[in-house]
């Protein structure tokens, strides 16, 4: 029996946690929710009608690290590389579901359905990071190209979600939405979560850019995959854009395999990789579409993809559109899956 803490508890991704501990899967003796003193009193077993063994919400200020068998990091970069080490150092399995961590060769960057051998053993760092959110989904749906046909190269274009910039980005955007909507001349709001107003606009570039002008965002798409693929020369570059919906990361993903396939092939191998939801041309629904990705709780976690194509003067070209929901597939519930494979892998609990 395990005891959890989880630091950013109040937040959109540490609530997800909660839920999903709430599910069983993880043998738990307590769960210990941190959060910062703001939030304070916050009662979140009422609040999300939770049954888990949950101790009182505890400050950060005033947490003691000791005794955690896992600590789960959703609290942000500066807090994971403040925290991180540290709480290793104590004896708890660290998963940072941050960026801090991603890229040290000690540290295992991990998706359960990909990689699970990288958790074979216990990280001598006492870390595992939980890759970016784009990142996952967009693992799940290459491997099983992978597998039939070899990677050569990778281009993505994401159109992320404001949930992605947490509850204050999903507060920003209902706001700045509900006010144009009422008077279509409001001036725009100034620049708040996402560096310029998201409501009914695009903003193409998230995180700050480099000298090359690739976004952090971009930056992250181009180097997770190939740790987590094993494939450190992989060719990969990417646009990440922050789009008005709520929920779900969608992706238009081209790839250039290295042996010729067929989109029936593309597709049956696909449809044969559980945890993805493969959507045809002559399905009802021939696609996957952010507004009901996310609509029922077993669509949450999903990997969804559509538009399957071959291009018909180049056969080792594939292009795919890929959609998930950005705070579970692409955050609470890789962590979570975590775990539990450390668990299954017998050197946890």
């Amino acid at each position: 029996m395990l005891r959890i803490a989880l630091i950013g508890a109040t937040g959109a991704v540490g609530r997800e946690c909660l839920a999903l501990l709430d599910a069983g899967a993880v043998p738990l003796a307590e769960v210990v929710p941190v959060a910062s003193a703001r939030s304070a009193g916050t009662d979140l077993a009422a609040e999300l009608d939770l049954s888990l063994p949950l101790a009182p919400l505890t400050p950060l200020e005033e947490w003691d690290r000791t005794g955690a068998d896992v600590a789960l990091l959703c609290a942000g970069a500066e807090i994971s590389r403040r925290e991180g080490e540290r709480l290793a150092a104590a004896g708890a399995l660290v998963v940072d579901n941050s960026s801090a961590f991603r890229m040290r060769p000690d540290v295992p960057l991990v998706v359960p359905q990909v990689n699970p051998g990288a958790l074979a053993e216990r990280p001598g760092s006492g870390l595992v990071a939980n890759p970016n959110c784009s990142t996952i989904q967009l693992v799940r749906a290459l491997q099983p190209l992978h597998k039939l046909a070899g990677l050569d190269d990778v281009v993505v274009a994401t159109y992320q979600a404001a949930s992605g910039g947490g509850l204050r980005g999903l507060a920003e955007l209902g706001e700045a939405s509900a006010r144009m909507l009422s008077d279509v001349g409001a001036p725009a709001e100034p620049p708040g979560r996402f560096g310029q107003p998201l409501a009914f606009n695009l903003v193409p570039e998230i995180g700050l850019p480099d000298e090359t002008g690739f976004a952090h965002e971009e930056r992250k798409l181009a180097c997770e995959p190939r740790k987590i693929l094993g494939l450190p020369e992989l060719r990969i570059t990417a646009t990440a854009v922050r789009v008005p919906v709520f929920h779900c990361h969608c992706e238009a993903v081209r790839i250039r395999v290295r042996r010729p396939v067929t989109a029936a092939q593309v597709e049956d191998a696909l449809a044969a990789t559980p945890g993805i939801r493969l959507y045809r041309r002559t399905d009802a629904v021939p696609y996957p579409m952010p507004r009901f990705a996310a609509a029922r709780t077993e669509d949450r976690a999903l990997v969804h993809v559509g538009r399957v194509r071959v291009e018909p003067d180049d056969p080792h070209g594939v292009w795919l559109w890929v959609v998930a929901d950005n705070l579970w597939v692409g955050a609470a519930s890789n962590a979570v899956e975590i775990v539990e494979l450390a668990v299954k892998h017998g050197w946890l609990g």
